[in-house]
């Protein structure tokens, strides 16, 4: 594509997706991106992502959902990734397929409009911890986005009831104890926690009109379940 984005067109883009624009920011020399043809360096980073169920529609009818092969969300968001990508003249990143790892969270924290939370997910002050993030499209030149002012929503919250609600205590200050967390869905296949997904994000009040759809909920945890299983 020969018009340079403005952020309503890569919205737009990403929107036939059901995914969204989710965060822009500048790119420097430490965030180690590839160059972009033939040598530019990148210039700004595009975060993209879903929020709520806004992909689930158009992800669940994807031959990558209906083929039964392994990772479909991981292939799904690479297939959309890179083609946005090449509309804009950019690369896509991923995170997923490491080590190493694109640092997502660090590049979300920094563009102001997201959160660290006490179960370490990151929070957004609308969507609380229904989000996340697909895949970012590094281009080589600046993107003028609107500026952000926004307060993290756990500055206020006293009681903290994330940290509380997941039945195995697999969120401790500091640290995720996925292995807990995986062990019993393994064990119990009838935790509310397949039903619904996980109880700690279900906890926060936060975006709670943005929670996933059931469906998409047992999917994750499907998926969260079979990929430990491999690891």
């Amino acid at each position: 594509m020969n018009v340079m984005p403005s952020m309503r067109r890569l919205h737009d883009d990403a929107k036939r997706h059901g995914l969204m624009v989710r965060a822009v920011i500048t790119a420097n020399a430490d965030d180690g991106l590839p160059p972009i043809n033939e040598g530019l360096r990148a210039r700004s980073l595009v975060l993209v992502g879903n929020v709520g169920s806004s992909l689930w529609p158009v992800f669940s009818a994807s031959p990558e959902f209906l083929d039964g092969r392994e990772d479909p969300l991981d292939r799904w968001s690479r297939r959309i990734g890179e083609e946005m990508a090449r509309r804009w003249a950019g690369v896509a990143l991923f995170p997923f397929g490491g080590p190493p790892h694109h640092p997502f969270q660090r590049w979300a924290v920094r563009s102001g409009a997201l959160f660290a939370s006490p179960v370490g997910l990151l929070i957004d002050p609308k969507y609380g911890l229904w989000h996340a993030f697909r895949f970012a499209i590094a281009l080589p030149f600046e993107i003028e986005g609107r500026p952000v002012s926004a307060v993290s929503p756990c500055l206020d919250c006293r009681d903290r009831p994330c940290l509380a609600a997941c039945p195995v205590t697999a969120f401790v200050p500091g640290e995720y104890r996925y292995r807990d967390c995986a062990d019993h869905l393994t064990m119990h296949g009838d935790a509310q926690c397949w039903r619904i997904g996980c109880l700690a994000r279900h906890a926060c009040p936060v975006g709670q009109r943005y929670r996933y759809l059931p469906a998409q909920a047992r999917f994750h945890m499907r998926a969260f379940v079979a990929k430990r299983h491999r690891v």
